[in-house]
């Protein structure tokens, strides 16, 4: 995923709309709009820095002739104490962006250094982390791609770019068709496959044996094993090996950092992990003015 300028420029505007509203009512009265400053936004922790650009593009968007000097990029590690980068021009300017801009940095650095805790615990296995749609409305662009400059993987974006066939689905489909027809994954796995574009990623998720086997012979392109205990993933990956369908296998549900390695050691192929981005916790930063 590149990163969308235009995307992001409408986040940023509506932020700052958010912030300062009809205007700073501290910074206009005590500084004067033709004085300068220099700065530096510095980094009080270790992590994997994210949201240089949208940082240096919220500046722009309250005054271009401000200079944003970073001296890192995106997907760097830095320590603490790091000067992250260099700001200088108009005082009230940079006044009016400093929260708005740090926000950004802080909250996407937080992902992105969460993330690369998880892919450095299971770098000795080839499985991917994934993120999921806990995300806060309106900034999942942004929170998926501080997931992938983390190291991360992206799952869906939302509902409209692939099928996932979850247990309230299932709940659904299964209350209409106690009128007559037999119940199966089987079945509405291929009449999700039948009733959307060609080429669409057709997932399920199953949180037992039975339902393993049976969303197996339906032919989705992954099974998301919901919930399951290692040894029950460990099954699941046997009957795959036995079967001429060999989806891909997603391993979800309550796996935090002190328990990743133990499923990655099952041999699935993604392990997702909502935690990437729906309790994350902001890196500590600070702009220093000189």
């Amino acid at each position: 995923m590149q990163f969308d300028r235009a995307r992001t420029l409408a986040i940023i505007k509506a932020a700052l709309k958010e912030d300062i509203g009809k205007g700073d009512i501290t910074t206009q009265p005590l500084v004067d709009d033709i004085s300068s400053v220099k700065g530096v936004i510095v980094s009080s922790q270790e992590c994997v820095i994210c949201g240089l650009e949208a940082a240096e593009m919220v500046i722009s968007a309250i005054d271009y002739s401000v200079r944003f000097k970073p001296n890192c990029k995106d997907g760097d590690f830095v320590g603490a104490g790091k000067d992250v980068a260099f700001i200088e021009g108009h005082t009230a300017s940079i006044l009016r962006a400093e929260r708005t801009m740090l926000n950004f940095l802080t909250f996407l650095s937080g992902i992105s250094t969460r993330t690369r805790q998880y892919v450095d615990r299971v770098k000795p296995c080839n499985v991917k982390i994934m993120d999921t749609r806990k995300t806060i409305p309106l900034l999942r662009y942004l929170e998926k791609y501080a997931v992938l400059t983390g190291g991360g993987t992206n799952h869906r974006m939302g509902l409209y770019d692939r099928v996932l066939i979850k247990d309230n689905h299932i709940r659904c489909r299964k209350a209409v068709l106690l009128r007559g027809r037999e119940f199966s994954l089987k079945s509405i796995i291929e009449e999700a496959r039948k009733k959307n574009r060609k080429g669409t990623i057709v997932e399920v998720e199953v949180s037992t044996l039975e339902e393993f086997s049976d969303a197996l012979r339906g032919n989705p392109d992954i099974i998301m094993l919901d919930n399951m205990q290692t040894h029950e993933i460990i099954a699941c990956i046997e009957i795959r090996k036995l079967s001429k369908i060999k989806p891909l296998l997603e391993a979800s549900g309550g796996i935090t950092l002190e328990t990743v390695h133990k499923y990655a050691k099952t041999g699935v192929d993604m392990i997702s992990v909502g935690e990437l981005t729906d309790s994350v916790r902001a890196i500590d930063m600070s702009l220093e003015l000189v």
